[in-house]
């Protein structure tokens, strides 16, 4: 891996990560090096969260955001709704809410709901 604070590189990693993180894309080895390397790093990160391509495409793609918003519904403790998921997803999601779970605090949360009520924002 070359120096990730070359820009010339680290823009070609960018776009190599965001694309692996597609999986709809295939890997393209006429790349530069730091493109190679963000596809693959993107795909492992794509993988870890969806499954291995090779057992096919999910409905929907859990992401990050995705998952940050399972643990709020956690912390908040809130219901989820985890239709349309594979089972591989669920169990990553259910990792994310649990942790929330546990962080939940019942004082806060009321708390919180009360100002995002006060500004129009419902929550179901």
């Amino acid at each position: 891996m070359n120096n990730i604070f070359n820009p010339v590189y680290r823009k070609d990693y960018i776009q190599g990560y965001s694309r692996g993180l597609n999986p709809n894309i295939d890997f393209d080895t006429n790349q530069s090096e730091g493109y190679n390397y963000g596809f693959r790093q993107g795909r492992e990160d794509y993988e870890s969260m969806n499954g291995k391509i090779i057992h096919g495409i999910p409905q929907l793609i859990v992401t990050n955001k995705v998952l940050e918003d399972f643990l709020l519904a956690g912390m908040l403790g809130m219901s989820i709704n985890s239709d349309g998921y594979t089972a591989y997803q669920i169990d990553i999601i259910q990792k994310w809410y649990q942790s929330g779970v546990e962080k939940y605090d019942a004082k806060q949360s009321d708390y919180l709901l009360n100002i995002l009520e006060k500004n129009g924002i419902e929550l179901s």
